[in-house]
């Protein structure tokens, strides 16, 4: 017998295939705030009875719920949406249920007999006046005069009634919920700051801000080195790690394994004498020089983005105060780490099956906690792959618990299911394949698979098209134009991109050796002098494109990316589109050596530009115009001078309709 307590059989309505939804609501969904959240469902019921839904929703620190009657869809589907009003995570839930007025009207408003007119009425009335009872205030009133009415006036004048759309919003309002479905998951949205959404990463060795007269870069040579990055358009300045740099095992230049006196070694061999991962290195400054640092970063428009590597050197004083913390090996001693043949034994990574571990979990908060009070919110996060899923759910959750406008950045270069599930534990933006994606159908693969399905709404890409550890065989052999149509494709495949420099605006291409894409004189192993003022410095390009991207809206976001048809291969073409239809069109050059020409095919009826109408195309790069008609268009790009066209559209295109005098 089944237990009544747990399945009412009266209670009749289907919820399903609830979108967006992680895993029926295992993991959150991800927005940011200002947005909408639109959520669609299907709700049905046997037989023909009407069914009538809300979408149900609050923020985790409101007790009360809110909501919002869905909209059919037709087919059974149904949608409505809400405003992500605050930072933090939201639940939703849908209700639905038999609405029987709704199926009552709809049986009625059929009928043609005048008798039967009349006991219908009188069905009708009844249901208005148990919805009475369910009202409140002058409602109540309302709803009874209508009942009064429905079984007093004539048949035809009953009509009218029925059909009325102030009873059916009163009827709606006041629908007998107590057989209602309710979906059995709990969805949830984090609502993050737009930054998430939309960002301009730069990434640089403050060590390598050096003075005429220096060795080792400093916080406060860092400061004089902010306005030339501000200037460029980049909003988020992201550090290797900053902390004491351990001496055993140091790595020299080049990667090198016997380090000399003068070497620096590499900042992710993290912690010695003077401290680990809440310390700054001691010839960067002090810790005050840091918060100027990010005070100044930020007053030039720029937040201070950290490097989070939870990993030590063997001098980190964790290793002496917590052995526990760490693998050991036959002979007693600390394992390093290790990818065989390669080993790192500079770099010693934590143990998260120690049976301390609840202790380090807390201290590795403490960390983040840490930054967060000298006021950084933006983490990237070293190789989190190779730490515990839940280890980062549960990281993640208590830092965004307290501190909603924390921004994560996984450094996931690994297989896809790991990287789309560390995002699903809660980062909010990711590294991508980018990198090695160069052909014109790679590209246009990955990218519809990261906007066009289900993984836009949990996995967040950020396109680096350089890094301090990798410089892509496609900048090594491709020249000055290599390095500006990766920028373009960076900067407007992906809302959220960043660079590696100066190496990048100053094209260093020269791997440690041939095969290799490792740099040649790595900043990772050593300090670097850059001639910033170098006359081929991309530096106004890079300034160009960003105040591109600044300037329209439909390059501040992923989800309306869509490729349209070149009959080259060697050309992308691609556009991102407001609601509105404001879009930008781009077409890429991929290859940096010849010139390539194609003919484009835009579908004009999703353009909303009409076919007999001509229209200009503006490149925004070069400030050319060109007046293109229809569907079918030529396109030329020489490499040397631009590797691609920024096309912003506008519809109207004068005639002498638009004269005065024609008038």
């Amino acid at each position: 017998m089944m237990d009544g307590h747990k399945l009412d059989g009266r209670r009749r309505v289907i919820i399903d295939n609830v979108q967006p939804e992680i895993e029926f609501g295992r993991f959150p969904v991800k927005r940011v705030i200002g947005q909408a959240l639109v959520v669609e469902a299907d709700a049905f019921t046997d037989s023909h009875d009407a069914v009538n839904c809300v979408l149900r929703y609050r923020h985790d620190k409101d007790p009360d719920w809110h909501e919002i009657f869905m909209c059919p869809l037709g087919n059974d589907r149904w949608h409505a949406s809400f405003p992500l009003k605050e930072l933090g995570q939201y639940v939703y839930t849908i209700t639905a249920w038999i609405d029987h007025f709704f199926s009552w009207r709809h049986d009625f408003v059929l009928r043609n007999d005048a008798q039967d007119i009349a006991q219908t009425l009188l069905v009708g009335a009844r249901l208005v006046e148990e919805a009475a009872t369910r009202a409140m205030g002058k409602h109540q009133g309302q709803l009874q005069r209508f009942a009064g009415k429905m079984r007093t006036v004539s048949p035809d004048a009953g009509a009218l009634l029925a059909r009325s759309e102030t009873l059916a919003s009163l009827m709606q309002h006041y629908s007998d919920r107590s057989l209602a479905s309710d979906y059995p998951h709990l969805p949830s949205v984090w609502s993050e700051p737009v930054k998430a959404r939309y960002s301009t990463w730069y990434e640089f060795f403050p060590r390598s801000c050096v003075g005429n007269d220096q060795e080792h870069g400093s916080f406060s040579e860092c400061q004089k080195r902010l306005p030339y990055i501000a200037d460029m358009g980049f909003d988020v300045l992201y550090l290797p790690p900053i902390h004491p740099i351990g001496l055993t095992h140091r790595k020299g230049q080049n990667n090198t394994l016997g380090a000399s006196d003068t070497d620096v070694g590499s900042p992710w061999a993290i912690g010695a004498e003077e401290g680990g991962h809440t310390s700054i290195h001691p010839q960067l400054g002090t810790l005050e020089d840091f918060r100027r640092l990010v005070t100044k970063a930020q007053e030039l428009g720029m937040d201070i983005a950290l490097d989070m590597a939870f990993q030590c050197s063997p001098d980190h004083p964790y290793v002496r105060e917590h052995p526990e913390w760490f693998r050991h090996r036959a002979d007693g001693s600390i394992q390093y780490a290790e990818n065989p043949p390669k080993k790192y034994e500079d770099i010693i990574p934590f143990n998260f099956e120690t049976d301390a571990w609840q202790g380090l979990w807390q201290e590795l908060l403490d960390v983040v906690l840490f930054w967060i009070k000298q006021g950084v919110y933006l983490f990237r996060v070293d190789n989190p792959h190779t730490k515990p899923f839940l280890f980062w759910e549960w990281l993640i959750g208590e830092v965004k618990r307290v501190h909603p406008e924390t921004i994560f950045l996984a450094e996931a270069f690994t297989r896809p299911k790991i990287a789309y599930h560390l995002a699903k534990t809660g980062f909010s933006q990711s590294y991508t394949y980018f990198t090695w994606r160069n052909s014109k159908r790679e590209l246009e693969t990955y990218f519809t698979e990261l906007t066009q399905t289900e993984v836009r709404d949990y996995f967040r890409p950020n396109l680096w098209p350089n890094s301090p550890d990798i410089l892509a065989e496609f900048l090594q052999f491709g020249g000055r134009p290599a390095f500006m149509l990766r920028l373009v494709l960076a900067s407007t495949l992906g809302a959220n991109y960043g660079i590696y420099g100066p190496a990048y605006e100053l094209m260093e291409a020269s791997p440690r050796a041939p095969g290799e894409e490792e740099y040649l004189d790595s900043e990772k192993y050593q300090v670097r002098r850059w001639a910033l003022d170098r006359t081929d410095s991309l530096r106004d390009f890079v300034t160009r494109v960003n105040r591109i991207r600044r300037e329209n809206v439909a390059l501040q976001q992923d989800h309306h990316l869509q490729f349209f048809e070149v009959n080259n291969d060697n050309l992308l073409c691609y556009a991102k589109t407001t609601p509105d239809n404001a879009e930008i069109i781009l077409v890429v050059n991929l290859d940096p050596h010849h010139t390539q020409s194609g003919w484009i095919t835009l579908p004009l009826d999703r353009l909303g530009l009409e076919a007999d109408r001509s229209y200009q195309a503006q490149d925004l790069l070069t400030a050319a115009c060109y007046l293109w008609n229809g569907a079918l268009n030529y396109v030329e790009i020489n490499p040397q001078v631009a590797p691609a066209h920024i096309f912003k559209l506008r519809r109207h295109v004068h005639t002498e309709h638009d004269f005065d005098y024609f008038l």
